[in-house]
């Protein structure tokens, strides 16, 4: 019984070293299910069509829900930092002879030296990110004031693996260009995960023994 429950408890300890595989058509990129999008009215005739926003004079960006938009990645981050500390400290005391009816007692001069700390240490850490292409996304819900609220995710099937990109985030209508596409430095509140999965992903990832050893469990 005993074995059957270190066993249990090893199970449960590996299990929870393990990190989530993140796959395809997440339900919270997923595009806007059609019951959610505005309904065809009734054939007319007229040349307006009474179920959208576009007209004849409409410029074809996104304005409302479940319409695409494609967004430019151009995410460039640097940041450097360097600190510098030094620190000296020396203790020195001295006992003046005492001097008796006149007389000087030279044996109890004493010179006391203390203890001398010295500390200096040096840091320094630089960063450096990019991120280029694109991805179209879907509008998820249009807020009162106009902003789009939109998301989608990109899979790309290469050899020996995937990779992805997800992205959500809101959308000023007037910071989309002509052609329907908006820099990602447009985006307010931006998520933005770019990753991959399969053996060259793994090969990039700390084992969890490895993690165990380098954790704040064994801070030796």
């Amino acid at each position: 019984m005993i074995k059957l429950i270190l066993v249990i408890c090893s199970i449960s300890v590996l299990a929870g070293c393990v990190q989530k595989v993140v796959k395809p058509d997440d339900p919270y990129y997923a595009p806007v299910p059609v019951q959610n999008l505005r309904q065809s009215g009734p054939v007319t005739g007229s040349i307006v069509n009474l179920s959208s926003r576009r007209d004849l004079y409409g410029n074809g960006r996104a304005s409302q829900i479940g319409d695409i938009i494609a967004v430019i990645l151009d995410e460039s981050t640097s940041a450097s930092k360097k600190a510098k500390t030094s620190a000296d400290k020396t203790t020195k005391t001295t006992v003046t002879p005492p001097t008796v009816f006149g007389r000087v007692y030279d044996r109890f001069n004493i010179a006391v030296n203390g203890p001398t700390t010295a500390f200096e240490g040096e840091g320094k850490s630089d960063i450096s990110n990019s991120l280029n292409g694109s991805i179209s996304v879907t509008v998820h819900e249009v807020l009162p004031n106009g902003i789009l609220v939109v998301r989608g995710e990109k899979w790309l099937n290469l050899n020996q693996g995937d990779e992805y990109i997800q992205l959500s985030g809101m959308i000023r209508p007037q910071d989309i260009s002509a052609d329907n596409t908006v820099s990602s430095s447009k985006l307010a509140d931006a998520r933005i995960s770019y990753s991959g999965t399969g053996q060259v992903s793994d090969t990039n990832t700390m084992g969890w023994l490895s993690k165990f050893f380098i954790s704040a469990l064994l801070p030796f």
